[in-house]
């Protein structure tokens, strides 16, 4: 479709330009560039203004050269070139994988090898600015006709992000859901060159790190896996959080081993252990059908290795632990 546009935008935009001289055979194509060219303004003829202070400068004896004034009309649209905005994005995308090239002969993400093994503990997201914001999704049960309001903001002194909103338990009047009340924060997945998909490696940590203030509800703490071969969508890690209320904040330690596999927001009786190399996203969700408001500011989430911690799995009915159960 672009080899298209650009084909017929460079027919157009020929035939309306001079004829290529005899000395210069080349002048053609390079004026015809030139003329497709985005950046091109159309310059006005000039004015009165321009004549008369040209005058002026005559009688006083100035010789001054007559400018065009190059202001472009209010009806005059301004042209979008696709073909720069397409150039533009892979130049991007190049420059993105040739630092990522480098970084992998350096290390795990640009780091030497000793550093990331030696590292005890490790801040994956924090919130300084609005570009920390941005790395979130924020939803509620509006999307299914509920009417929970969710919204994302950054803290006090711009040390931390509050999510706050309005849940609400009425189910929708579509003859359809059942169930609603629902808010959750969403981290976006990781993306490298060329969209490629990345995933979190928390291999050498044992234990999620967070360090929040809520109004003492209580949270879903949701991890997915970058499986789309194993995992489907709505399968996914969780475990409870619960804040104490109050202006304090509060240091939450999960470790991974806690973590539950459930399905749709069911638990599953299958419990599969979570794949530490593979994270893909982490989310919040409150659904404690509880109606009213309540906010929930977060400083910082990271993972730690707790050597106090040496459970591998806490669940039984495990086919890894107990494959009996499912003979």
């Amino acid at each position: 479709m672009a080899l298209v546009h650009r084909f017929l935008n460079g027919a157009y935009i020929f035939r309306h330009c001079p004829k290529p001289s005899a000395s210069c055979p080349f002048l053609g194509t390079r004026f015809a560039d030139y003329c497709s060219s985005s950046l091109q303004k159309p310059v006005a003829a000039p004015s009165k203004t321009s004549s008369q202070r040209n005058s002026e400068g005559d009688l006083q004896g100035h010789h001054q050269r007559e400018v065009a004034l190059d202001i472009t009309s209010p009806e005059e649209k301004p042209e979008v070139s696709f073909d720069k905005a397409i150039k533009d994005e892979i130049k991007d995308h190049f420059r993105r994988l040739k630092d990522d090239l480098v970084n992998h002969w350096i290390g795990p993400e640009g780091r030497p090898l000793h550093e990331v093994l030696l590292e005890q503990a490790k801040v994956v997201w924090q919130f300084r600015g609005k570009e920390d914001l941005d790395k979130w999704i924020v939803t509620s049960d509006k999307t299914i006709g509920g009417r929970s309001e969710v919204f994302l903001k950054m803290g006090k002194n711009n040390q931390s992000a509050l999510l706050y909103g309005t849940l609400s338990s009425e189910a929708p009047k579509d003859g359809e859901s059942g169930r609603s009340g629902y808010c959750a924060m969403v981290a976006r997945s990781p993306r490298g060159p060329f969209e490629r998909k990345r995933a979190y490696d928390w291999s050498q940590f044992n234990t999620l790190y967070l360090r929040v203030r809520g109004d003492g509800r209580p949270w879903m703490v949701n991890i997915r896996e970058d499986t789309d071969i194993i995992q489907r969508k709505n399968q996914m890690y969780s475990y409870f959080m619960f804040t104490r209320g109050g202006p304090y904040w509060q240091e939450v330690k999960i470790p991974f081993s806690k973590f539950f596999f459930s399905n749709q927001g069911r638990i599953r009786d299958a419990q599969y252990q979570l794949l530490l190399d593979k994270i893909s996203s982490i989310g919040f969700t409150l659904a404690d059908k509880v109606d009213g408001p309540f906010f929930l500011e977060i400083d910082f989430i990271g993972v730690f290795t707790d050597p106090a911690h040496t459970e591998e799995f806490a669940y039984e009915n495990s086919p890894e632990l107990n494959p009996r159960l499912f003979k």
